[in-house]
This record gives structure tokens, C-alpha cells and sequence, in this order.
């Protein structure tokens, strides 16, 4: 059973890039998965190595807890997390995952995640806190996850709210291009047809022509 909640925070770097939860939220006497994903220019080769560590809660010090080198994990003996720690990732699929099983308030914590792929060995580890709590005091709903999906939103429909508005501002235009005649009005307009002559004046234009005598 997993109860937990991620905040994601990429550490960059020249060769290897870590990507870790910035911070996990566990419910006590759960299992929590610690998720570690990399990124390296090198083909991942057997000479690949991940390790984990611990620092405390309040604590200065960092305690080395489990090794996962050449297709084996090497879990920590006299460590807190005894017979807890279980491998979770695949080197092939660029994942150094663990979990760990029965999370206690004990457990609450920095843990820290480190990837080496020969020749790339250059790496800042990624850091998890992780905070254990009661199954009533999880987030239901943390601010940073909502905003990301609020940006991702408006992100995602930008180009679709652009071409809406290219098409109402085109439409608006052809209305005021052909707003100063209708169609309806130039079909319904009068011809003007040339003015007829009455029988008046064909008759007054025969009568002032001079009668010619016939001798």
C-alpha cells in the first residue's frame, strides 16, 4: 500500500540529471515508494552504480543505507531500515527507485540519490524529503500541485483560445467591409429606365413640319 504525495524537482547538471520528489508525504505503518529517475549521455553500462542515504531529521550527519551495483542491490545491515529497503528500479529503463516497507515517524527525513555512470560520473544527488504523518493530516490537495495543473491548463489551450479569437476578429471585419450595402438592398433596388416619350409630343413634333405642295 502506497500512501504517498510527490512534488517534482529536477537537478541539473553537466553529465548526469537526477530527477527526484522534492518532498513526499507518507501515512505512518505504510509503504513508500522513493522515486529516482536519470538522464545520462552514456550507454548505461554494468559498471552503473546507485546509492542511497539518509540524513535525519534535524540531524548534520548522512547514513549510506543501500548499493546497487552490476544487476544487484546491496541493502544496509545495522541501519534503521533493516529488511525494509527494497530495489524498485531498472537501470535499463534509467530508473535507481526504491521503497521502503512500514514507514514510521522515525523515518522522517532527507534522503539522497545518487547515480553514477562511468564515464559520467559528475552528478549533484537529488534529495527527498519526506515527511511521515497520519492518514488524517495527508494533503488532500497540495497548492504547488494545483497551480501546476492551473499553468498546465492555460498552456495547453492558448493556441486554441488564439484561433478563436483570429476568427471572431476576421468575421467582424467582413461585417464592416460589406455593412455599407446588403445584399437584400441591391437586389430590391429600382432600375431607372429611360424616360418614354408621350403620343403629345410625336404629334406636336408632325405638326410643326411644313406641309409641301404637290403642283
Amino acid at each position: 500500500l502506497l500512501s504517498s504525495l510527490y512534488l517534482y524537482h529536477t537537478v541539473k547538471v553537466s553529465a548526469v540529471e537526477v530527477n527526484t520528489p522534492e518532498e513526499i508525504f507518507v501515512e505512518n505503518g505504510t509503504d513508500a515508494k522513493l522515486p529516482c529517475t536519470f538522464t545520462s549521455v552514456e550507454v548505461i553500462s554494468s559498471a552503473a552504480s546507485v546509492s542511497w542515504s539518509f540524513q535525519p531529521e534535524g540531524a548534520a550527519t548522512r547514513i549510506s543505507f543501500f548499493y546497487y551495483f552490476n544487476g544487484k542491490p546491496y541493502p544496509g545491515k545495522d541501519i534503521p531500515f533493516k529488511d525494509r529497503i527494497t530495489w524498485a528500479g531498472d537501470l535499463n529503463k534509467k530508473d535507481a527507485s526504491i521503497s521502503i516497507s512500514n514507514m514510521q515517524f522515525r523515518d522522517n527525513g532527507t534522503y539522497i540519490c545518487d547515480v553514477k555512470n562511468p564515464p559520467d560520473i559528475v552528478v549533484k544527488p537529488g534529495e527527498i524529503r519526506v515527511r511521515v504523518v497520519e492518514k488524517d493530516s495527508l494533503p488532500a490537495f497540495p497548492i504547488a500541485m494545483v497551480a501546476g495543473i492551473v499553468i498546465g491548463t492555460v498552456t495547453g489551450l492558448s493556441p486554441l483560445i488564439s484561433i478563436v479569437v483570429c476568427l471572431v476578429i476576421r468575421k467582424n471585419n467582413s461585417k464592416k467591409r460589406y455593412s455599407g450595402c446588403s445584399t437584400s438592398e441591391s437586389l430590391m433596388s429600382p432600375v431607372k429606365q429611360a424616360p418614354q416619350k408621350s403620343p403629345s409630343d410625336t404629334e406636336g413634333l408632325v405638326n410643326s413640319v411644313p406641309a409641301r405642295s404637290h403642283q
